[in-house]
């Protein structure tokens, strides 16, 4: 197997991060990239801050010991959550994704937004303190827990029953709008989200959708080295999350890759 050269290490708790690593394969096609798929460890939006730190920790250390010079957590919630904590146990660069509530409000005609997320981000203190801190008194953000439409792309139900999937985003954005009538803008603010775009701009054709991962871009280009391009992935599984499940669904995306198995982290 050809060594990777000062790899980028792009990791969550499953299928979410792979969009991750399409835009910075597209980005940076030299760069060699490594893809953990942490299964195991799903869902991250049902631990407490402590287990994540346990969950997000491991994961690193384990990318860091396969050489990569740096690390994105392609999560938001453990990004909110515990990445300063994370980055004080870490002597490396760790790269997080965060919901992009100030350009949610700079689009934003009401000056109503949603940040969508699961349920440990959205509850967390963590996350009220840096939306004040990103709102600075512009407007208003609503901060909504949606954990049970990450399971549609965990479960490969957007790629295996898109017409299920469209009533159950359907569902949800009605039961939103209705409370919260005024909102324009949402940030899909769980990487798992993203895939789930064209079933919410259906759902809600007057409402924009941002993807947090736009800034990881940037914040990777002073780490972004010259190797062969290539891309290699890793993942850990559950009797309910097999690897044979995860590789149909990349095969199912038109990815090329397909993970081995790794008992790791």
């Amino acid at each position: 197997m050809t060594p990777l050269h000062q790899p980028v290490g792009i990791f969550d708790a499953g299928i979410g991060s792979y969009a991750i690593v399409e835009r910075v394969r597209a980005h940076f096609p030299q760069q060699d990239i490594l893809y953990l798929a942490d299964r195991a460890s799903f869902p991250y939006g049902a631990k407490t801050p402590a287990e994540l730190l346990d969950a997000v920790g491991a994961a690193t250390r384990y990318l860091l010991g396969q050489g990569c010079a740096a690390v994105i957590l392609a999560s938001n919630a453990p990004s909110i959550v515990v990445w300063e904590a994370l980055r004080a146990e870490v002597d490396a660069p760790i790269i997080g994704v965060f919901p992009p509530v100030g350009d949610a409000l700079a689009a934003s005609s009401s000056k109503q937004v949603a940040v969508l997320g699961v349920k440990s981000m959205v509850t967390s203190q963590a996350m009220h303190d840096y939306v004040a801190r990103e709102r600075q008194d512009a407007g208003e953000v609503a901060l909504i827990n949606a954990s049970p439409l990450v399971d549609l792309v965990e479960n490969f139900a957007f790629l295996r029953d898109p017409d299920g999937t469209q009533q159950a985003v359907g569902r949800f954005m009605a039961e939103l709008l209705q409370a919260e009538p005024h909102i324009d803008v949402m940030t899909l603010s769980s990487t798992h989200l993203p895939w789930l775009r064209p079933f919410f701009e259906r759902a809600a054709p007057r409402v924009a959708f941002l993807d947090p991962a736009d800034s990881v871009l940037d914040q990777l280009r002073p780490y972004n080295t010259s190797g062969a391009g290539i891309t290699r992935c890793v993942a850990t599984e559950t009797a309910a999350l097999t690897l044979t499940d995860f590789n149909a669904a990349l095969a199912a995306l038109g990815s090329p890759l397909r993970a081995t198995l790794t008992t790791s982290p």
